[in-house]
């Protein structure tokens, strides 16, 4: 049976090519195998800035922050939430890295997702895990590897 997903998206960025609501949805719903309660909230550079100095001591805007209010101890919890997309950062990255706009939103909605279900990547062992697992669902979503 398919996770529940609560998804509230909030987009507050007034650049363009920004994907849909759909598109968003169906990336955290491929990302998330259990129910969930979040909000996806796509920023400008300044919100990304302040939040990152905020909350990770970091005065830059990043690409992707996540919030975990609820880590729903057993599978009957469901995970609650917040995942931060940055979209200048994300565009940028996209231009530089020479990658569609779209499969890098993709790929940056998958790892907050993936976040907030508990994954990390901040041990080689845990980053190879959760990249696998990265590559393996945008694969599935016909994305191609964003490792290569």
């Amino acid at each position: 049976m398919p996770a529940n997903i609560g998804l509230d998206i909030q987009i507050v960025s007034r650049l363009p090519n920004i994907p849909d609501a759909r598109a968003f949805r169906k990336w955290i719903a491929a990302a998330l195998d259990r129910d969930a309660e979040l909000a996806l909230r796509i920023v400008n550079a300044a919100e990304g800035r302040n939040l990152n100095s905020a909350f990770r001591g970091k005065d830059y805007a990043t690409n992707v922050l996540t919030f975990v209010y609820h880590e729903g101890k057993t599978r009957a919890t469901p995970l609650l939430g917040d995942i931060i997309l940055c979209a200048p950062v994300v565009a940028r990255e996209a231009r530089e890295q020479g990658k569609p706009l779209k499969a890098h939103y993709a790929h940056m909605t998958i790892h907050g997702a993936l976040h907030l279900a508990g994954y990390d990547h901040e041990k080689a062992r845990e980053a190879g895990i959760m990249e696998a697992r990265e590559v393996k669902l945008l694969a599935a979503l016909g994305y191609p590897n964003p490792y290569l």
